[in-house]
């Protein structure tokens, strides 16, 4: 199968030419990026999303993505992928259900860690790519030797902190490239925390 490994390590942001969203308001705008970034990850608690994941050979997969913070996330694959992403608050784990594999690492070794931490502190691990009247990119580099990642938000006035987060682009320690691209996203809604479990593979069954 194809097996892409760096899918929540890694993800691009999406085009400014597909923007085609309201600006925020003046107060989101004076504002530092960085300061409303930081405003936009505490106002969402939850999130639901479409996901379009392509790697560096340009191969691509869908799915659903999950969110519930502090340190829930859910990577569900299109029918027919026998993979499964899940971190349950203290690890990130990854199921293969084709190989009958489980890996785990601490969220904290994952780019995505800021994402989901409850206090996200940007000032001495983020630097704006792009700030304009429709885009907001911010490249993240907490822990290097575990990658980086670079986040891309639309200026939208109706969603939290007057951004929408549209998608990532992850480099992983290993320099691979992984693109993420969100779309449909809903916060703020109910999600059980039993979203967050998953069942452990058995070799010779695909889950």
């Amino acid at each position: 199968m194809m097996r892409l490994k760096t899918l929540a390590l890694a993800a691009a942001p999406i085009a400014a030419a597909a923007l085609l969203t309201p600006q925020a308001p003046a107060a989101a705008q004076a504002a530092s990026p960085l300061t409303q970034v930081t405003a936009h990850l505490k106002a969402v608690s939850t999130m639901v999303a479409s996901f379009r994941q392509t790697d560096r050979k340009g191969r691509s997969l869908t799915g659903t993505m999950t969110l519930k913070r502090p340190g829930k996330l859910r990577f569900q694959y299109q029918q027919g992928v026998p993979m499964l992403i899940v971190a349950d608050g203290r690890k990130l784990n990854m199921i293969d259900y084709e190989t009958a594999r489980v890996d785990s690492w601490p969220i904290g070794r994952s780019p995505l860690g800021i994402i989901l931490n409850p206090n996200p502190d940007l000032r001495k691990v983020a630097r704006v790519v792009r700030n304009d009247s429709q885009t907001l990119l911010v490249q993240v580099r907490d822990k290097p030797e575990f990658g980086t990642i670079t986040l891309g938000f639309a200026k939208v006035s109706s969603a939290p902190a007057g951004l929408l987060l549209q998608g990532w682009t992850v480099i992983d320690g290993q320099n691979n490239r992984t693109i993420v691209k969100l779309s449909g996203q809903r916060f703020n809604v109910a999600v059980a925390d039993s979203a967050f479990t998953f069942q452990r593979p058995v070799k010779g069954r695909k889950g």
